[in-house]
């Protein structure tokens, strides 16, 4: 064999041992490595068996190869010990990642102080510190808060003007100067210039607006704080509405998303205000509301879904939705039926004009809002006025179908146990229904729950009481003080009543919402009673009861006999939990190891001690070799248990 085969052949050799040094430690230990760490584990083992081999090169090498390689092993598993809980993993690769990091950094600073700047410009430095007025001049300087508010938020750009358009739904959170003020964003946004507007329809539709459209008014007939609406005329003649999403609102997004996750976080955690409404969950939630409007296709399926849901409910000649032309919609272009109206809150005007029921168009809205959400469970989760028109034909368009509910069969039943409860004034009933959204329901304290839910409806429900919006705010609040997760599926209903409740008040001042639902739900249940729609349930019902019913005879004969031979037995099963039966293997595994350990050490250092025996080389006898070698066995089984019980946690 010539030199450059030893060379290559000790290379690999080399290669083959620092490899499996770094898996072997990596094993034991029970962590991840990253092709560096193992690398340097590796050599560090390498070192050590090199140390532990040059004193004893004297004895003979295969008597030492189990020693050495411990020796390596045991480094091997100090060293990646030791940098595991210094320098944890995924640190060094957030250190490579690190210049990228610092970009998008600097780029999210020079965005948070130009934020900043905007706000303060605006007079909301003293606002946003949290040092405002009390007393007589309170209102008045919260309606000019309320105003500078507005104008910043629309300054800010796409995201501020969203979120501005979701508080101004919120009077739950918020004083009524600023849901007023706030509700003038719904479709007052600045337009985009023509050219930036060309150049997205030219992209997504592949052709120029004048190749696919007869005629293209450039004027916006509306802008909204992500896209904005022309009107325009297909070659057939239908009138169309284009909606077009402005030029760079996903970029920008996706930075101001990030900078309202860290306030809501400080805001949680800073502030019991913060904790209360869960800032951290409403980021969230509007995070990904938010995400969803920048994809039109999603807002195409969710047109023609709640077109079903409606129709499904039972169809309403008073509402309308408007059809969706597919083959021209893009993930940034959105084309639809025209619909020629006026925005609701322009329009009592207009009904008394026309000398059109106010009351009845309230009440056919606020049916087919309750429709979509009890009978097919896809809603408009965001009815606010700017999204409903007063059609010229004198029924209600509904518009801008970004943002959806969907609540299965489990949670509509559950709603309509609230609102019959509700209706009953049962706190029973209610404390069942709201104790049905919990997982754990054996956490929670029911006769409490049930005594705040009683107080609940005592001061709401009582006879001449008429319930309003804080009735809304006082059941999340016993809700959150009982520690009940709403689902967000129920969260969205209840807010999608809220806008809606904001939106009637336009139509009808004063519109009790709250008593139309209760009829409608009642309304629904005697329904349900009728021989026909009784008739189909039960069928359905027991159509889903026939499997069982099938086997109920003979397991009702297994018991029987068991019964009848005396071998009836109860089986109960300790840990069933997953949980806990993986914490106890976990507990009984480090024990054991720890006694091992333990014991292989006693008994290496009682080899050591004895003499005698063969003699494997001068100073080196065979009673000592295994001594040495049971030390580093126990060295291993001990730096797993210890790494276990201080590491930083990374399980295989």
């Amino acid at each position: 064999m010539n030199a450059a085969a030893l060379v290559l052949l000790a290379a690999l050799s080399l290669t083959v041992f620092v490899t499996g040094l770094a898996s072997g430690a990596r094993r034991l230990l029970g962590v991840r490595l990253g092709k560096g760490r193992a690398v340097a584990t590796g050599l560090v083992g390498l070192a050590a068996a090199t140390l532990v081999s040059y004193p004893l090169r004297h004895v003979q090498p295969v008597a030492l190869l189990t020693l050495e390689i411990g020796v390596s092993l045991v480094a091997a598993m100090l060293f990646l010990a030791a940098t595991e809980v210094l320098v944890p993993s995924g640190v060094m690769r957030g250190l490579v990642r690190f210049p990228g990091s610092l970009r998008r950094q600097v780029a999210r600073t020079r965005r948070y102080g130009r934020l900043s700047r905007i706000f303060v410009r605006h007079g909301l430095g003293r606002f946003l510190s949290g040092r405002t007025r009390r007393g007589p001049n309170a209102a008045a300087e919260r309606a000019v808060l309320a105003a500078s508010l507005r104008l910043a938020l629309e300054e800010a750009g796409v995201t501020f003007v969203k979120l501005g358009q979701v508080m101004s739904t919120r009077h739950d959170l918020l004083p009524p100067e600023f849901t007023t003020e706030l509700g003038m964003l719904q479709d007052q946004a600045s337009p985009e210039p023509w050219d930036a507007v060309e150049q997205v329809l030219r992209e997504e539709l592949g052709a120029a607006p004048d190749e696919v459209f007869a005629e293209f008014d450039r004027k916006p007939f509306a802008a909204g704080s992500i896209a904005q609406v022309h009107r325009a005329r297909l070659p057939g003649g239908e009138q169309v509405a284009v909606k077009v999403q402005r030029p760079g609102a996903r970029e920008i997004v996706v930075d101001d998303l990030d900078i309202l996750y860290r306030f809501a976080e400080r805001l949680e955690q800073h502030t019991e205000w913060g904790r209360s409404v869960g800032a951290v969950t409403l980021a969230q939630g509007f995070a990904v509301s938010v995400h969803e409007e920048l994809d039109f296709r999603i807002e195409a399926r969710n047109t023609l879904s709640v077109a079903a849901a409606i129709a499904e409910a039972g169809g309403n000649s008073v509402i309308r939705v408007p059809e969706v032309h597919e083959d021209l919609t893009a993930k940034r272009v959105l084309v639809t039926e025209w619909m020629s109206g006026i925005p609701l809150h322009s329009a009592p005007k207009v009904l008394d004009e026309r000398g059109l029921d106010r009351h009845a168009l309230a009440g056919a809205m606020l049916e087919c809002l309750l429709g979509q959400i009890m009978t097919s469970g896809v809603f408009h989760a965001d009815p606010h006025p700017g999204n409903l028109l007063l059609l010229d034909d004198g029924t209600l368009g509904m518009l801008d179908f970004g943002s959806v509910g969907r609540i299965d069969r489990s949670l509509r039943a559950t709603l309509r146990g609230m609102v019959l409860a509700l209706h009953r004034g049962d706190p029973g009933g209610l404390c069942d229904a709201l104790l049905e959204m919990v997982v754990h329901p054996e956490h929670i304290d029911e006769r409490q729950l049930e005594r705040a839910v009683g107080q609940f409806l005592a001061r709401h429900f009582a006879p001449g009481t008429k319930p309003d919006r804080e009735m809304f705010a006082d059941l999340f609040a016993i809700v959150s003080r009982h520690g009940i997760n709403v689902p967000p599926e129920i969260a969205a209903v209840f807010r999608a009543l809220a806008t809606m409740e904001g939106s009637l008040d336009r139509l009808v001042p004063g519109f009790d919402i709250v008593t139309e639902a209760r009829s409608f739900a009642v309304s629904q249940h005697l329904r349900k009673l009728k021989p026909e729609t009784l008739g189909r349930t039960v069928a359905e019902e027991l159509l889903g009861l026939v499997p069982m019913l099938r086997r109920l005879p003979r397991r009702i004969e297994r018991i029987g006999s068991a019964v009848e031979g005396g071998q009836l037995t109860v089986g109960v099963r300790m840990f069933s939990d997953p949980e806990d039966r993986r914490f106890l293997r976990s507990l009984v595994h480090e024990i054991l190891l720890a006694f091992l350990g333990g014991v292989i050490g006693l008994v290496g250092v009682q080899l050591l001690r004895t003499e005698g025996g063969p003699m494997l080389s001068q100073g080196l006898g065979l009673f000592e070799l295994f001594g040495y070698n049971l030390l580093v066995v126990s060295s291993v089984l001990v730096l797993r248990v210890l790494f276990l019980m201080i590491g930083p946690g990374h399980r295989r």
